[in-house]
Order: C-alpha cells, then sequence, then structure tokens
C-alpha cells in the first residue's frame, strides 16, 4: 500500500477542467477533478486518499472516448505524458507504463531491433487503454505479448500479476476486480529491424491512407461483429456522410465518426445510435460501440 505524504500526492491537480481539452474528439464537459499523477508512486496516493464512493475515470490519449455535454462526476486520472517510461533489456523484455503512446511503444522496439509490436503503431491511444480492451490494428492484439501487468486498487496497494490471471479476447479483458493497469511487461522477438522499421512505415501510410486522421475522431466507433467488418455493414447502408449536427460519418472510412463542425458530444452520440439503429434494421447485426461513453448527458446549473 502507498504511504502518501501529508502534503498530500505530488503531480497536478484541477478542478472543473473541460474534457474537450483533452478528448480526440475535441468535446465533453468538465470533470469535477482532474489529476495528472507524478509517478506511480504519487497515482497510488491520489487514488488511496478518494472516498470509496468517488468514481474514478482514466483517460489515456483521450482517444476511443465520448465524454458527454454534461461532464464528470467524481475525479479522471490523466497518464498520458506522465506515466509514460519505456525500457528494453538484453531479452527483448519490454517494461511499458501505462501512460506511454503506443506509438512510441513500437517505435522504441524497433530501434532496438525487436519485432512484434509494429502493430501498435495503428493504435491512436497509451498502453493503458490497449491493455484494458486488448486494442489491435493490422491482425495484431495487445495481450498476444503481455507477460505482466502492475495494477493498483481503490486501497493504493500495487501488485504485479501474470497475463494468465486475465482473460482476454477481442476488445475484452476480465481480470481481478478493482484494479486499474498501471504499467505492464511485454516480450518480443528478436528480428531485423530494417525489415520491422518499413513495417511501421507500411502500416502509417495505410492508416493515413484509409482513416481520416487530420480530422478529429476517435478511431474505430464500433466493434468488428463476427465474420464480418462494421464499416462494410455501414458503407453498403449508405450512411457514409451521415451528419447529426456537428458530427459526421467520415467518407474515407464508414466506421470513424468525425466532428468537423464543431460537434456537441450529444450530436455524436445521436449519430452513433442513429448509425446502429439503421444498420441493425436494414441488414439485421446490431453493432456495439467499441468506444467508451460516459458522463452526464445535461451541464449543471452549479
Amino acid at each position: 500500500m502507498a504511504v502518501c505524504s501529508h502534503g498530500g500526492p505530488a503531480g497536478e491537480l484541477l478542478r472543473h477542467e473541460p474534457m474537450a481539452r483533452h478528448t480526440t474528439w475535441r468535446c465533453g464537459g468538465p470533470a469535477d477533478l482532474f489529476y495528472r499523477p507524478a509517478d506511480i508512486e504519487s497515482l497510488a496516493c491520489f487514488v488511496q486518499e478518494r472516498a470509496p464512493e468517488m468514481p474514478i475515470h482514466w483517460v489515456g490519449l483521450g482517444s476511443n472516448l465520448l465524454v458527454r455535454d454534461g461532464g464528470l462526476r467524481g475525479a479522471v486520472v490523466a497518464l498520458a505524458g506522465r506515466l509514460d517510461t519505456i525500457e528494453l533489456d538484453a531479452q527483448g523484455r519490454m517494461y511499458a507504463e501505462a501512460g506511454a503512446s503506443c506509438a512510441l511503444v513500437a517505435r522504441a522496439a524497433v530501434r532496438a531491433g525487436w519485432v512484434g509490436a509494429e502493430f501498435f503503431s495503428g493504435i491512436p491511444g497509451t498502453m493503458g487503454g490497449a491493455l484494458a480492451m486488448n486494442a489491435g490494428a493490422f491482425g495484431g492484439e495487445t495481450w498476444s505479448l503481455v507477460e505482466a501487468v502492475q495494477t493498483l486498487d481503490r486501497a493504493g496497494q500495487l501488485r504485479w500479476r501474470t497475463s494468465d490471471e486475465f482473460r482476454t479476447g477481442y476488445r475484452h479483458v476480465e481480470g481481478p476486480a478493482d484494479e486499474w493497469f498501471v504499467a505492464c511487461r511485454l516480450k518480443l522477438e528478436a528480428g531485423d529491424a530494417e525489415t520491422a522499421a518499413a513495417r511501421v512505415r507500411d502500416l502509417l501510410e495505410r492508416r493515413g491512407a484509409t482513416q481520416p486522421t487530420r480530422l478529429p475522431n476517435a478511431g474505430s466507433v464500433f466493434r468488428n461483429p463476427p465474420g464480418d467488418f462494421a464499416a462494410r455493414l455501414i458503407e453498403s447502408c449508405g450512411l457514409k456522410g451521415v451528419r447529426v449536427g456537428g458530427a459526421c460519418v467520415s467518407e474515407k472510412h464508414a466506421n470513424f465518426i468525425v466532428n468537423d463542425q464543431g460537434a456537441r458530444a450529444a450530436d455524436i452520440e445521436a449519430l452513433i445510435e442513429r448509425v446502429a439503429r439503421e444498420v441493425e434494421q436494414q441488414t439485421g447485426v446490431r453493432l456495439e460501440p467499441e468506444v467508451r461513453i460516459i458522463g452526464e448527458r445535461e451541464p449543471r446549473d452549479d
């Protein structure tokens, strides 16, 4: 358990911080508390000192996340740019903290001459989010590389757990209740660094060619249903370019919703619901959102 100083945990604590500044959709109401930890130990102290009933929300780069316009009650823990240490040893084991961006993980592995992590270059988030949802891209998945994870519970207890203590599947991870990921150890393979670097460049080129990377978005909106692709279903229903307020189904990739006209979170959520409803009506397939939708629908009066 963390031993906290009387002065409180180190880091940056803000009140009523607009989440539009911290999500890739560039929308969302304010968080009651917004905390950036100095390190894992200060994070453990902060969590330990919160009342048991206070909600705690975890945010990395703010991708794969829709915060409603009424904002978030409780505390937001923002890890990006803070818990971002990446280390590699001579045996190809990588230590990566939860705030490390997936793109940097891919590049660090390639520079050190290890292969297997190239797919992380296609994930626009941090390792914490990748661990929580078994994020993947271009045929690779996070937990295929995980040897162990470091977790934190509400009491401020840090512990290491092996990968066999978790059940993982497509965009799904189950493990001990009420614990959050703060770091991991990945096992990579020896390989040709030039080939791996070329693969990363190719993946990034493919991403730029097929995804609307120049407009605010949150990555893939829906999970792919078994044996099919959400983008194919959405496009087949004629939904590319469909708009609600400032939000629009991307003309470049049908499983992306872009904020190209100052959308509110309510616009985006309404568009998500419309796409799911129309695809189900036309095809019989119910698409399940991949993005997390959290927060209050309406702003508070206070």
